[in-house]
């Protein structure tokens, strides 16, 4: 069941604990993304957020903009060992290697497919039926489909996208609406 905002409007209980989680639910998260560089960024962040809060991301989000060239994906594609370093060394994101690491190896990756082919690929795991989630309990940390997306990732040279990853990238994307019955935003 959703709980009721500073507004007295009805959201998902996750969204109302600090201003930077109510905008986000309210104008972002569960919204459809159908572009490359979207999708992108929505996967890089989502793996940085591993193992963090995401209010964390949320609020280093126009840093991680910043140190990534807005997610332009030839430009950290491109990324070498002094970019890292300077990443590495960059206090207004995550500093963590692997994340980093995952990046650039995925700005790669992306590039090594047709434009749109990344968007097509990713939103070909959209399930055909989904259910209404009630309370958060109703709503599962992976699916069939985002264990298939994160081993359809992985084949095509993508790292750093385990099935939570997946499902949290489908979520925050639109591939699946996880908005509580009764939030404003579904």
């Amino acid at each position: 069941m959703s709980v009721l905002g500073a507004d007295g409007r009805p959201r998902c209980d996750w969204a109302v604990s600090a201003p930077e989680y109510v905008a986000y639910h309210d104008d972002e998260w569960g919204q459809v993304i159908r572009d490359d560089r979207g999708l992108y960024e929505r996967m890089t962040l989502e793996g940085f957020q591993s193992g963090l809060s995401w209010i964390t991301i949320l609020r280093k989000r126009e840093n991680f903009r910043r140190a990534f060239a807005g997610f332009d994906p030839e430009v950290v594609a491109a990324y070498g060992e002094d970019d890292r370093a300077r990443l590495m060394s960059d206090a207004g994101i995550v500093r963590n290697r692997l994340k980093v690491n995952a990046a650039i190896v995925n700005a790669r990756a992306l590039l090594e497919l047709e434009p749109g082919e990344f968007t097509e690929f990713l939103w070909s795991f959209r399930p055909e039926q989904q259910h209404v989630p009630k309370t958060l309990a109703d709503v599962p940390a992976t699916t069939p489909e985002s264990i298939a997306m994160a081993k359809g990732l992985k084949k095509k040279g993508f790292v750093f996208v385990g099935p939570t990853t997946a499902y949290a990238l489908m979520q925050a994307t639109g591939i699946v609406n996880d908005h509580l019955a009764d939030c404003i935003a579904r």
